[in-house]
């Protein structure tokens, strides 16, 4: 029988010399052992340079690189930083003037009330779906809704209205919100509030044509910061739909009215791998110029060890 594939010389293998070989990973970008006792600065320092470790320390020097040089900063963001404890840090934040927004969806406006009320959010959804009980809390309907028919009636943003009525409040828990904090400190911080997804859709003041007018409203503040993003950076952290959603449509539209946005860094955090917000934030909107970056890692951890990176790197850079 003839074989219909021919012999092979493994002798005539013509073989590389490590001496000339290009390697993408050297010695000198490895890891070193840590010592006790170190500074948080010193810890950095022992990282490897090497895949996400090298980009994190990356990321952190193009958002020091665009608050030194003013250029604008967009936190975009789902609910779960603030039910994993973040709204603290994201204050602190604001207080600093990293952010010159914060944007987010109609999850965040629950969570941030809630805890700004009672100190207290995050209910178990399992425990209480049975009889029909979850989501159906008085407290927390009744101001998101009102803000919504507020905002709707003043041509103002959801989350600036909603932001303002918590001030007013000043519930015992204020210093831990994150729309009030925006509010007090006159920062954007919009919402892009999908309808049928959030328990106040479900209250009984739900009005679903001011909660759309005043998404509209926050869009529209939206678009505006997005067409100033040349140069600066859009961090995507823990949404996996809407903000991504939001952004692009955003960045297409500014870019139609020919707002040169096209050499921007992109960043998104999350615990798993989203295609949405690969495609829609690191990939797509970088196509033009710029870096995108993708974190996979728990919020708590992640989004802390990130901003302490920069905030040493606008101290001193590394």
């Amino acid at each position: 029988m003839t074989k219909p594939w021919p012999d092979l010389d493994l002798g005539r293998i013509r073989l590389s010399s490590l001496d000339n070989r290009h390697s993408k990973v050297k010695v000198a970008d490895f890891a070193e052992p840590y010592k006790v006792g170190a500074t948080f600065r010193g810890f950095i320092k022992t990282w490897p340079d090497i895949l996400a470790a090298g980009d994190l320390k990356k990321a952190a020097q193009s958002l020091a690189r665009a608050k030194r040089a003013g250029l604008t900063i967009m936190l975009a963001m789902g609910g779960h930083p603030i039910k994993v404890g973040l709204g603290p840090l994201l204050v602190d934040l604001l207080e600093k003037g990293l952010f010159d927004s914060i944007s987010a969806n109609g999850s965040v406006m629950v969570h941030d009330t809630e805890v700004a009320l009672v100190g207290a959010t995050s209910e178990d959804v399992g425990a209480n779906l049975g009889d029909g009980a979850f989501g159906v809390t008085g407290e927390t309907g009744a101001l998101i809704n009102k803000a919504a028919k507020m905002a709707a009636e003043k041509g103002q943003g959801l989350g600036q209205t909603l932001g303002l009525l918590l001030n007013d409040l000043n519930p015992p828990e204020i210093k831990s919100s994150v729309l009030a904090a925006a509010a007090r400190l006159n920062i954007p911080l919009t919402i892009h509030a999908a309808l049928g997804t959030d328990v106040y859709n479900i209250h009984p003041d739900r009005d679903f044509g001011s909660l759309g007018q005043a998404s509209q409203n926050d869009f529209q503040t939206f678009c505006q910061l997005t067409a100033t993003l040349e140069g600066g950076v859009f961090l995507n952290l823990g949404s996996a739909v809407i903000m991504p959603e939001v952004f692009l449509k955003a960045l297409t539209l500014v870019r139609n009215l020919g707002h040169a946005v096209k050499k921007v860094t992109t960043i998104n955090m999350d615990f798993i791998h989203q295609y949405r917000s690969r495609v829609n934030v690191v990939e797509r909107p970088t196509k033009e110029g710029g870096q995108g970056y993708y974190f996979i890692g728990h919020h708590e951890i992640m989004f802390p060890l990130l901003m302490a990176l920069v905030l040493e790197e606008l101290e001193s850079p590394f």
